[in-house]
């Protein structure tokens, strides 16, 4: 006998750093509203996400009708990997004009290989020119 297809009643992405996810905001309202256990969500992505150790990571949780789950995680945003990169707490208020950090057309390879499944292009070079986009936007400057 053929398995029944569950029903979509909902999905939702949500943000937290990896292996240190807590029931509290941002993470328990969204589970809340759409009737995902919490406590339960937190522990499943503490799980999946612990070699992360505090990096932010993206989920997307998918629903179903009978109140289970299943999500998928992200690599975490290339911003994230950028301010990591070039050692720097945040990105520039004002980036044509004020430059927080510098980053090496390898860091930027490197960000764009590891964010290359998640991006809209299929070969490195569109990833690493996305990257670099992301970095410029941020007041860093890339050498090299």
């Amino acid at each position: 006998m053929a398995k029944k297809k569950k029903e979509v009643t909902g999905r939702f992405k949500v943000q937290a750093a990896g292996g240190q996810a807590t029931p509290a905001p941002p993470v328990g309202p969204a589970c809340g509203q759409y009737g995902v256990n919490p406590g339960q969500f937190v522990q499943q992505f503490n799980e999946r996400t612990k070699s992360l150790n505090g990096m932010t990571v993206t989920a997307v949780v998918t629903v179903y009708g009978d109140r289970t789950f299943e999500f998928e995680v992200k690599s975490p945003p290339a911003s994230v990997l950028l301010k990591d990169a070039a050692k720097v707490a945040k990105g520039s208020g004002t980036p044509n004009k004020e430059k927080v950090g510098k980053v090496t057309r390898d860091q930027v390879a490197t960000i764009a290989k590891t964010k290359l499944k998640d991006l809209n292009c299929f070969d490195v070079e569109a990833a690493a020119r996305i990257v670099a986009g992301t970095a410029r936007n941020m007041g860093i400057e890339i050498e090299g």
